[in-house]
């Protein structure tokens, strides 16, 4: 499907500066561009790469101004790049937009579905579950029994969902996501060995949440665990049984977060991040990467670093001086060496 400058600028409220009638059919970043292509420029350090790209439409900020002569169509926004994300929003949902169930995937008879519903091939799909409208089901997912999903919500090829599991509206869940699975739960016995604990609750995402490939979210012991508002959750994470993650809060990969641990909202955590359990950490907390952190932040809006953790500018300072411990060590055998001459 072509696009052309006119109608991108009046979707993005753009102003255009070239040839209104030249069409694009793809993207391309800058540096790449070629005829038929729609680009954008919002970083200064690839302002260069504007006065010789063959992308056919650039999307630039309204403060650009050009130093050289510009062969491609410029459409002149406020930024650049939100308009740019904005316009990739738009690309993603158009070739999201699927719809229709294959015959080979799976519905159970007391399941039901909304308008605009798509269920890809080997789709499953459980008893008394409840789907809204415009909701889109890639192949080989499995939805369990008395599982609900909000509208405009997408799940990717391979994702499963526990029995019981609620997820809200304009939600994404990758591939491979596993969301209910038993929490880690065991008691020891005298014999040395360990009896499962029962998982008896649920997980509960609320809406605009988006997950990561093959993250896993484990079901309540009792109760749910619980992924706020808005929260973003990359790829390869653990979230364990009762955590709650609030509203806005991103998470990089590989990260672990322990059973019943509270995490407030609009906090940030780095890759590499372990949180013991049973901790409160508080909203608009930052954790640098590779961070552990062993007992509960109450302060708002801190940063930290390290294992175990310590106020960022601290954790710098710790490691200036670990780096110099070679040095201070051979300065403290010297003192040493003079030490003992003297005592001669």
């Amino acid at each position: 499907m072509e696009f052309s400058a006119e109608q991108i600028a009046s979707l993005l409220g753009g102003i255009v500066e070239g040839n209104p009638n030249v069409k694009v059919s793809n993207l391309s970043k800058i540096e790449e561009g070629t005829a038929g292509t729609l680009s954008f420029l919002a970083n200064p350090k690839y302002t260069h790469y504007i006065y010789a790209t063959d992308a056919s439409i650039v999307i630039v900020s309204e403060t650009f101004v050009a130093e050289k002569p510009v062969k491609s169509t410029l459409i002149r926004v406020p930024d650049a790049y939100s308009a740019f994300a904005q316009l990739l929003e738009i690309y993603q949902k158009y070739k999201n937009d699927k719809s229709g169930v294959s015959s080979l995937a799976f519905i159970a008879s007391s399941a039901a579905y909304g308008d605009d519903f798509y269920a890809g091939e080997f789709a499953s799909i459980g008893e008394r579950v409840v789907i809204g409208n415009n909701v889109k089901i890639y192949p080989q997912a499995y939805i369990g029994d008395d599982c609900t999903i909000g509208d405009d919500t997408i799940i990717f090829p391979g994702a499963k969902l526990y029995a019981g599991t609620v997820v809200g509206k304009s939600c994404t869940i990758h591939a491979g996501v596993v969301i209910g699975s038993d929490g880690f739960g065991f008691a020891p016995q005298a014999d040395n060995q360990y009896k499962k604990v029962p998982q008896t609750g649920n997980v509960v995402l609320e809406d605009f949440v988006e997950i990561g490939a093959n993250t896993t979210i484990d079901k309540a012991t009792l109760g749910s665990t619980i992924i706020r508002k808005g929260v973003k959750l990359d790829n390869l994470i653990q979230v364990a049984h009762n955590v709650e993650i609030g509203e806005n809060t991103v998470i990089a990969a590989l990260t672990g977060v322990s059973g019943s641990t509270k995490i407030g909202k609009h906090c940030m955590i780095g890759g590499q991040v372990g949180l013991a359990g049973h901790l409160t950490i508080a909203d608009g907390v930052k954790l640098a990467a590779q961070s552990g952190v062993a007992s509960s932040l109450k302060e708002e809006n801190q940063i930290w670093m390290g294992s175990p953790v310590v106020p960022i500018a601290e954790a710098k300072r710790t490691f200036i001086h670990m780096r110099r411990l070679d040095q201070l060590s051979k300065r403290v055998q010297e003192l040493e060496n003079k030490l003992a001459k003297l005592s001669e």
